[in-house]
């Protein structure tokens, strides 16, 4: 199930649905596709894992979706952070065959992930990008990757 600020809460064919209206909205517009996890462990209680979906109307505003997963399993920060950028990698390409599925192929879809310079995770950058470079798909880190460290971070 994926909720929605704007839409409530929706089956994964719904969320097709209103990203296809959105696009039609302004079908020569520039669209950002960017898809990006956050996770938040709970001591010894597991860890959720928030995926949003983001569709950014350059200029205009946009839309997304989250999804979160309640995985029971006991991580470390290592394991935590490629759980989440193999999460992304899946939603990407789900999000991308659905719209492939319809025709829509101009848009590319961009990984955010929640890790930057500084703080624990800065040792881990070359590793996640380089796997995600290496599944064809462009990736943000902090500051920019706000479709992990502000949207999915809502929601955790």
């Amino acid at each position: 199930m994926f909720h929605s600020p704007t839409y409530g809460s929706l089956e994964l064919p719904q969320v097709h649905e209103k990203i296809l209206t959105f696009l039609s909205k302004d079908p020569e517009g520039t669209y950002q596709l960017v898809v990006g996890t956050d996770s938040q462990p709970h001591n010894g209680a597991g860890v959720d894992f928030i995926t949003a979906i983001v569709v950014h109307h350059v200029g205009h505003g946009g839309i997304y979706f989250w999804k979160r997963i309640v995985n029971k399993k006991h991580y470390v920060l290592r394991q935590r952070m490629y759980e989440e950028a193999s999460l992304s990698l899946a939603m990407a390409e789900t999000v991308l065959a659905l719209l492939h599925k319809d025709g829509v192929t101009r848009y590319d879809v961009e990984i955010h992930v929640d890790i930057g310079q500084f703080g624990d995770t800065r040792e881990m950058i070359g590793e996640i990008v380089g796997m995600i470079r290496g599944s064809g798909y462009r990736v943000k880190t902090k500051p920019e990757s706000y479709g992990a460290s502000k949207v999915a971070d809502r929601y955790t």
